[in-house]
């Protein structure tokens, strides 16, 4: 069951870097954070939509008690990325163009709740049930939602470093073609 550890270690590490992000604990470090968090999941889902699919033993997910309520996060979140927090994304890129809108905070609180779901699993002692849960949302949810919230996270970190004043380019180039 490494698969499933290692999985657990990615989920673990997502929702320690996002809540931290939502808290507040580092504001100049949470967009790259948030980035490499997204792009770290994102690798571990891949190994999940890459693997044959899981077949759990039961027929009936066990219950492992109420779904945690990640409506404060979501909230702590939209707060963190007010003025960037809303974006489009392309329903489904292979059935045509339609977009719709989405938020950054919908979709991370989106991504740790599925993450959250297997861990319960995961910590309960039933890892093929945790890695199930894992692929199945990687692949139904929570791959996409993490994919259009990275290529966002992405963008508005472009325009952050990006976009200056004509006037700082300027004096950026020349500094650096002086010798």
């Amino acid at each position: 069951m490494e698969l499933a550890a290692r999985t657990a270690e990615e989920a673990r590490a997502f929702l320690t870097t996002v809540t931290e992000v939502a808290a507040g604990s580092n504001p100049e470090q949470g967009l790259p954070l948030l980035l490499l968090a997204l792009s770290d999941v994102l690798a571990a889902g891949a190994r999940l939509g890459a693997t044959t699919d899981v077949v759990p033993t039961e027929r009936f997910e066990p219950d492992t008690g109420p779904d945690a309520d990640l409506d404060p996060l979501r909230e702590a979140l939209a707060n963190a990325f007010e003025g960037v927090d809303e974006y489009v994304e392309v329903v489904d890129p292979l059935l045509g163009p339609e977009v719709t809108g989405a938020t950054l905070s919908g979709s991370l609180a989106s991504v740790a709740q599925a993450l959250a779901q297997g861990l319960r699993h995961h910590d309960a002692g039933n890892p093929v049930e945790a890695l199930w849960w894992w692929q199945f949302s990687y692949l139904s949810d929570w791959g996409d939602r993490a994919s259009s919230a990275l290529r966002t996270l992405q963008a508005v970190l472009a325009h952050l470093r990006l976009d200056v004043d004509d006037d700082v380019a300027e004096e950026a180039e020349y500094d650096a073609l002086q010798p």
